[in-house]
């Protein structure tokens, strides 16, 4: 990875080069060894007046004779691209992968920032002026509303997030909060506020997929559309794309939900890592926020979430986020986790779940220690 930062002053093909390398030196592999190159990327076009970002990682590299293309898929396009790498591998198209996310956010305007995120959601829910924090807001209040739930939850997902990226050193924001700064920071969309929400970030992040084993393999990896407009679900609090992406990449990794040790999970909003811990089944519905008071997701509980700070602390530039929560996992398996903090003890089995938009589609990965 680079760090993630409000403001890199660094273009995408340069941070998505320095990614690349760093991964590249990782896996002691040559750049003219790899087969197939995967850019994940959102909105290279609007946020800093960039095409074909993947061609210009690959000469900036001195790859040539691979396949190479972009991926977009909103906000997971970074385990997208992981999937189709992946795929590539699976049916002998390539031996040797190279996958790497990269967002510069900093470069557009505010406003137009705004307007650019705005545009995930449904083109009628767009005219209405709903946003993701919106829907984020509306989630909220009735998950509160019908689980009678303890708002001090929504707090304690951001204090833990925060207080998992203290000492990461890729973090964008290594400040510990409390309970009672979370609750009473500037309010974004009732009952949601500023600490419940992540921030805009630059970044990259970048692994090497290979045919051969390595230190850590992927065992299942799938993907699941979902309705894209949030009105039309039955239910709201409801986000089917993860459920199903979570079941058929446990599924096909063989495993069951007592044996993943760690998971990287996507907390774009405080709710949503209630929600998907919820619909990924670790526990039942309308109990992760007692499960997160409990401790059960802590670095020392049950099921430790985010461990290296999530989207909410560690950053989440779009096109990377699902691939750092990868590189988080490597880390977590192989026992190397860089910074003044120690591994999840005794992981040897990570999931990962990028979604894109508010749950309209989502990927989920299960990786397993060698």
């Amino acid at each position: 990875m680079t760090p993630f930062e409000s403001e890199s002053g660094d273009g995408g093909v340069a941070l998505a080069e320095r990614a690349a390398r760093r991964a590249i030196d990782d896996a002691d592999v040559q750049p003219d060894s790899i087969d197939s190159v995967h850019v994940a990327n959102m909105a290279a076009e609007a946020f800093e007046a960039r095409t074909g970002i993947q061609n210009a990682l690959c000469g900036a590299l001195g790859i040539e004779g691979a396949v190479a293309d972009r991926v977009e898929n909103t906000s997971a396009s970074g385990a997208s691209a992981v999937l189709r790498g992946v795929d590539a591998i699976r049916t002998g198209r390539a031996d040797r992968v190279l996958v790497v996310g990269v967002e510069i956010m900093s470069r557009s305007d505010r406003d137009d920032t705004t307007e650019i995120i705005s545009r995930l959601v449904h083109d009628r829910e767009y005219a209405q002026g709903v946003t993701l924090p919106s829907f984020a807001g509306l989630a909220a209040d009735r998950y509160l509303d019908v689980y009678d739930a303890d708002p001090d939850a929504l707090a304690a997902v951001a204090v833990k997030n925060h207080r998992n990226a203290l000492y990461n050193p890729f973090a964008q924001f290594q400040k510990r909060i409390t309970r009672e700064e979370a609750r009473t920071s500037p309010p974004v969309a009732e009952p949601l506020r500023l600490y419940d929400c992540c921030p805009t970030s630059d970044g990259a992040a970048a692994l090497v997929l290979d045919a051969n084993e390595g230190p850590v393999r992927v065992a299942g990896i799938a993907g699941a559309t979902g309705t894209h407009a949030v009105a039309e679900r039955s239910d709201p609090l409801e986000i089917a794309s993860v459920a199903d992406a979570g079941a058929r990449a446990m599924t096909a990794a063989g495993v069951d939900h007592d044996e993943i040790d760690v998971a990287c999970i996507h907390d774009a909003f405080t709710i949503l890592e209630l929600l998907e811990l919820e619909e990924l089944g670790f526990v039942d519905r309308g109990t992760a926020w007692r499960a997160t008071l409990d401790g059960q997701t802590d670095l020392d509980g049950d099921l430790p979430v985010n461990p290296g700070g999530g989207l909410k602390a560690r950053g989440h530039p779009l096109g990377a986020t699902g691939i750092s929560q990868l590189v988080e996992l490597v880390w977590q398996l192989r026992g190397d986790v860089p910074g003044d903090r120690d591994p999840v003890a005794n992981a040897e089995v990570g999931l990962a779940l990028n979604v894109a938009g508010f749950g309209n589609n989502a990927i989920c990965t299960i990786v397993e220690g060698a």
